[in-house]
């Protein structure tokens, strides 16, 4: 067995980049073990999802899944990729509220049993799969505190839940429960809370009238972390959605979907400078790795990652980073305090596990960074 290493270590960056080549983005598995265990010690007797959205990689599911976690899946994708892995198919749910009909019969010959649908016209794509098929209803909550509001685009309003339950109920097809997600990167747990209380009483509701089995509750995502800006400390923006949970019945299964908490953190991008120039009386250090990359998460997921040279020797000034492609908006940051830098010389971009390389493409024919992941097994220094 290979000894455990820091990859985030500087020695272990030029290794690993002299060897792979930039960009790379690292990712520690070790890391996403560590983020794994927190979030389930602050919300005991949750089953965690880990959503593959935010870093699709074989390396991140695989220590998910080893860590006795669960995945949450949400294409077509993204089901081959549990299967190619071996994934038990029951630890596993179908999340996205619209899917295609190959969508859901991929996903149930895979072995999914468990969907979430939001409005008629997905339940009734249901009505043909109703031995091999359940549902969890999502409701709305709208959250326009959270960094991205996904009840603005999925999820039924509260008061149409119970006669969504009817129609299900209409056609056959079982309802399992009731899910909602906050959104991302929630600013704090109230909106958990009101969402949990309310789903509660409709649960209630719905168990009166025998409109389901009725056991589960899916609270979805949105738990933060760090990025430029501090986020509230995780054991604390849990600690009212477990009082909100003590409160519902013993039976009922809790589960949540979290992504970005998990691989977020866990991995860094590794760019080089491809060149430099000296502009308006600043300098501006050209990356092999930019916003059409790496970095999209700045575009699309509207994340500061915290940047720094490996290089530390020399008196800082303002700069600008420019991606390398010949788009004008391809600037990642300007006014960052770095020294003097050289062609070669390699900026680390920290918490860049979620929505990075995930949603990188590879404009203008400059590739994606090259994943590397590391310490696969407790105490394995590998790579995958």
């Amino acid at each position: 067995m290979k000894p455990f290493i820091d990859p985030f270590e500087p020695a272990h960056v030029r290794r690993l980049v002299g060897e792979f080549g930039s960009p790379l983005l690292i990712v520690d598995c070790e890391r996403i073990r560590a983020q794994y265990r927190k979030l389930a010690r602050v919300l005991p007797g949750v089953d965690l999802h880990y959503a593959l959205k935010p870093l699709p990689h074989a390396a991140a599911v695989r220590t998910v899944i080893d860590a006795g976690g669960f995945l949450d899946l949400a294409t077509t994708g993204e089901v081959q990729l549990a299967a190619a892995l071996g994934v038990a198919p029951e630890r596993c749910i179908h999340s996205h509220p619209i899917k295609t009909g190959r969508d859901i019969r991929n996903a149930l010959h895979f072995g999914v049993r468990t969907f979430v649908a939001d409005n008629p016209d997905e339940v009734r794509k249901f009505a043909r799969f109703t031995e091999r098929a359940e549902l969890l209803l999502r409701i709305s909550f709208r959250s326009p505190g959270a960094v991205c509001d996904l009840s603005r685009k999925f999820g039924c309003d509260p008061s149409e839940a119970l006669d969504l339950a009817r129609l299900a109920a209409d056609l056959g097809v079982g309802v399992r429960g009731l899910s909602f997600h906050v959104g991302s990167q929630a600013p704090n747990s109230g909106k958990h809370v009101e969402a949990i209380d309310a789903c509660a009483q409709l649960l209630r509701t719905a168990r009166r009238e025998q409109l389901g089995v009725l056991d589960t509750l899916d609270i979805g995502g949105g738990f933060p972390i760090s990025y430029a800006q501090k986020s509230q400390e995780i054991g604390s923006f849990c600690a009212p959605i477990r009082a909100a949970l003590a409160r519902l019945p013993r039976r009922l299964r809790i589960i949540a979907e979290p992504g970005r908490f998990i691989v977020g953190p866990a991995a860094i991008g590794v760019a080089a400078v491809m060149g430099r120039a000296r502009r308006e009386g600043r300098w501006w250090y050209y990356l092999d790795d930019g916003l059409y990359g790496s970095y999209s998460g700045q575009m699309y997921d509207h994340a500061r990652y915290p940047i720094e040279a490996l290089r530390s020797t020399g008196e800082r000034s303002p700069c600008v980073l420019a991606g390398p492609t010949c788009d004008s908006i391809d600037v990642i940051a300007e006014n960052v305090m770095l020294p003097p830098l050289r062609c070669g010389d390699l900026i680390i971009g920290r918490a860049m596990g979620a929505y990075t390389w995930a949603s990188a493409s590879e404009f203008n024919f400059f590739p994606k960074a090259t994943v590397v992941a590391v310490n696969a097994h407790a105490g394995d220094a590998g790579s995958v």
